[in-house]
């Protein structure tokens, strides 16, 4: 996994991070549970697939039709790159 500060807004921090297809599903849940993850782009062979801006406080409701969306995505891709932003909590 690569993470590098870019662009953005201040604070924010862009990682990549590369899957097998039959792993994508279980990571972008994971992602989605974590407080600073703003927004998830799934790429395969540098061409953007799906894009999931991460709304705080997502619910099951909401990510379920995501997952099942990404799992697709999964199923007929060996690999993919994940890129998170993350928007970092302000140091106190």
């Amino acid at each position: 996994m690569s993470s590098f500060h870019s662009g953005g807004h201040s604070g924010d921090t862009f990682e990549k991070l590369e899957v097998l297809g039959h792993e994508l599903a279980g990571k972008v849940e994971q992602l989605l549970h974590e407080a600073t993850v703003q927004h998830l782009v799934i790429k395969h062979d540098g061409t953007t697939v799906l894009e999931i801006p991460v709304g705080i406080g997502a619910v099951g409701a909401i990510i379920a039709p995501v997952l099942a969306a990404v799992a697709a995505v999964g199923a007929v891709v060996s690999h993919c790159t994940i890129e998170i932003v993350r928007h970092d909590a302000p140091v106190q």
